[in-house]
């Protein structure tokens, strides 16, 4: 009997074994990406802590590049440069490190267009702009009139406007010296409306939206019939200002806040909304000079729903909701509160219906609060524990990311039951189904992104690698089918076909078209130039040597500035440049692009400098010599390459 039963577990553990081969195998098949073809899908992932995006491809989950927008990056010099530091700077100085936590991505008639991408900056408020033809970050705005900027910088779909709503409600800047016990009589709330331009992406900051003092935590910009609407989640509809775990969690509701962008709009230009005084800086890079410069903007308008009436509304949501998302049909949006047992999902219709029919169950601050169950169109009933974050796909299917109880749950938005659902590892926050935002979700994936990673990777000390896990929604049944680590914190990402974006990339910058100042387009335009106690050094770097390479007449006291122009015209060979004791250490210049390292020499000598990024066989060689003589000292300036002395 014995015996009998050992074959029996023999064979159960064969067939288990041979069913996880099987399964693992066809997993490994549906990301194997071989080498020298694409991924199908580019994933934009924000960094959080680091300030930073992350560019990985789908399916294999290998990371492809890093965008640094709100922080400095020393792989390529973005914010070291002399060019790129005017980008980090903002009213309260220049911020070099900034917590990075949505991005949004460019619309057309609500589909992926593939020419920008946004992204926000939380703690000193900004949103910026990132060009997807060169994965660089052309334009960073501040946001005046804001504490935090968490529900930030979701777009409308064809890409009118994209919003900043505040995550901390403070004092207005007419009032800014209040005790925080005044909380509930002085703290306010904005929701900026940021227009982009439909030609080059430009933003311009056209109307903020006062609200009472409450904290917005996501946003979604309506679709089809909505397409005129933002609603935002919202919490602390207590206005508590201490321990908000406790006191933030009194009231039975919070709120979904509804906000008729096209309303407020019309309000804006007909002048009816309040001009208020501000100092915000808004910061542009210029591909043609190569150039970040700062504007300093000097006035925001504001509207005030509590005079200005019926374009904002206040919705009933389980408490704490995180998400707001809409449908792609765009006649229902969804609320998620973190501690509730249901999801709500609400109909645009009826809210419509209740409005015209002033189906209000009050007023908070003001503002007309809808009926929750006159616009509720009903309650998805045990989804799971914490719901976060909600996306769609083609097929009329939620995905909603569930914290407590580490799993995706994949529920129909008509029907309202539960479908599916698998296990995160662990406690995901947020999730993305590749244009799961949009009018037309591209679908066969949804990707969780999880706050803890304990045991999936090999163990780097007390500060492990983030994580990814991508699931194959393309059945009935989700399936994981990859662990990826990802860089910093991933919070929210977006993810769109390569083909929208692959045969647009910018390969090199045109040499012709270089206008920077301080660009040296031959060998035979490198140059020295002293200006007072400013010395230019006109340099041009090629495989393999750079022009001047030996450099004299440098003085202790001067500012040395290195513009170094990269005469390559070929993909992909970029030069690096490094200058013993620079306190930036380097930059990175790619083909036809000019750069400038600022270096100030402390002490005389001679002091070697150099390619830093590997271009050629003899990469090794190309490198040279500054000469620094003392303060006041009468060194001739001269400089030259492969002759003794050319001035």
């Amino acid at each position: 009997m014995g015996g009998a039963l050992l074959i029996i577990a023999a064979l159960w553990q064969c067939k288990t074994k041979g069913a996880a081969s099987a399964t693992a195998s066809d997993a490994a098949q549906k990301v194997y990406v071989a080498p020298g073809t694409y991924d199908e899908f580019y994933n934009f992932v924000s960094g959080g802590f680091n300030g930073q995006v992350s560019v990985y491809g789908l399916p294999s989950g290998r990371l492809l590049k890093i965008v640094p927008v709100f922080s400095v990056f020393p792989e390529n010099g973005y914010g070291y440069s002399e060019e790129t530091k005017a980008m980090l700077n903002t009213s309260h100085g220049w911020v070099p490190w900034d917590d990075q936590h949505h991005i949004s991505l460019s619309l057309t008639d609500g589909i992926q267009d593939g020419r920008w991408m946004f992204a926000n900056a939380n703690n000193t408020p900004r949103v910026g702009r990132v060009d997807l033809k060169s994965f660089r970050t052309m334009e960073i705005m501040e946001i005046p009139n804001a504490g935090g900027n968490h529900s930030s910088p979701f777009i409308t779909e064809n890409s009118e406007y994209i919003v900043a709503g505040t995550r901390f409600s403070v004092p207005m800047d007419d009032q800014p010296d209040v005790s925080i016990q005044s909380y509930k009589d002085n703290f306010r709330g904005t929701a900026s409306f940021i227009s982009i331009n439909p030609q080059d992406g430009h933003m311009n900051l056209a109307f903020q939206v006062l609200l009472p003092g409450i904290n917005l935590d996501l946003s979604r910009s309506g679709k089809g019939p909505s397409h005129d609407w933002f609603f935002f989640s919202c919490y602390n509809s207590e206005r508590a200002n201490t321990l908000l775990e406790v006191n933030a969690s009194q009231n039975d509701k919070d709120f979904i806040v509804a906000i008729n962008w096209k309303k407020a709009e019309e309000l804006a230009k007909a002048g009816r909304g309040m001009k208020k005084s501000v100092r915000y800086a808004h910061n542009t890079y210029d591909e043609r000079t190569h150039t970040a410069t700062t504007k300093w903007e000097t006035e925001a308008i504001m509207l005030d729903p509590r005079e200005l009436k019926d374009f904002v509304y206040f919705i009933p949501c389980p408490k704490s909701p995180h998400g707001c998302d809409v449908d792609p049909t765009g006649k229902y949006f969804v609320g998620s509160g973190k501690l509730a047992a249901v999801i709500p999902v609400f109909s645009f219709e009826k809210m419509q219906a209740a409005i015209a029919a002033k189906n209000f169950e009050g007023e908070y601050d003001g503002i007309p609060v809808l009926k929750y169950d006159a616009v509720l169109h009903g309650e998805v009933q045990k989804p799971g524990l914490g719901p976060l974050h909600t996306e769609f796909d083609a097929d009329g299917n939620a995905y909603t990311s569930f914290f407590v109880s580490s799993e995706i749950v994949k529920w129909n938005v008509e029907s309202l039951q539960v479908l599916d659902r698998v296990p995160t590892y662990y406690s995901i926050g947020h999730l993305c189904v590749p244009g799961g935002d949009t009018k037309k979700p591209w679908g066969k994936y949804v990707i969780a992104y999880n706050k803890i990673t304990k045991d999936r990777y090999l163990p780097t000390g007390p500060e492990l690698a983030q994580s990814a896990q991508l699931y194959d929604i393309t059945g009935e049944k989700m399936r994981l089918i990859l662990d990826f680590p990802t860089v910093g914190e991933p919070h929210y990402a977006n993810a769109m076909p390569a083909s929208l974006i692959k045969d647009q990339s910018l390969k090199f910058f045109k040499l012709e078209e270089n206008n920077h100042p301080y660009v040296a387009k031959g060998e035979g335009q490198a140059k020295v130039v002293r200006e007072g106690n400013k010395v230019h050094v006109y340099m041009t770097a090629i495989r393999s040597h750079l022009t001047p390479d030996n450099i004299e007449g440098v003085r202790i006291g001067d500012e040395v500035y290195f513009h170094v122009t990269n005469l390559e015209q070929d993909w992909d060979v970029p030069h690096g440049f490094a200058i013993k004791g620079a306190a930036t250490a380097e930059i990175l210049i790619m083909p036809g692009e000019t750069q400038t390292l600022l270096w100030k020499p402390d002490r005389a000598g001679v002091v070697p400098l150099y390619c830093t990024d590997f271009c050629s066989a003899l990469h090794q060689e190309m490198q040279g010599y500054m000469r620094v003589s003392p303060a006041g000292s009468n060194v001739p300036l001269k400089f030259s390459t492969g002759e003794p002395e050319v001035q």
